[in-house]
């Protein structure tokens, strides 16, 4: 069964922010989203829009592709 889209956005940014050492809070302010909203987008709670996903990979410095890979196990 294919994993809920949402969520694995979701891990996959958290990995990607915890690589780069970031908290939630510290990305948020960096890249102008509200951390409430981040928060939400974390738990697979919020779908995103491809502004804001563009917003995150340019915080984080990754192509934003990397964003839509599938998260490691």
């Amino acid at each position: 069964m294919q994993q809920d889209p949402l969520k694995s956005f979701g891990l996959r940014l958290v990995q990607l922010r915890k690589s780069k050492g970031l908290s939630q809070e510290k990305l948020a302010l960096e890249s102008g989203i509200a951390r409430s909203y981040l928060s939400g987008v974390e738990r697979g709670q919020r779908n995103i829009a491809l502004l804001n996903i563009h917003k995150l990979a340019d915080t984080l410095g990754i192509p934003a592709s990397s964003l839509l890979e599938l998260p490691d196990d």
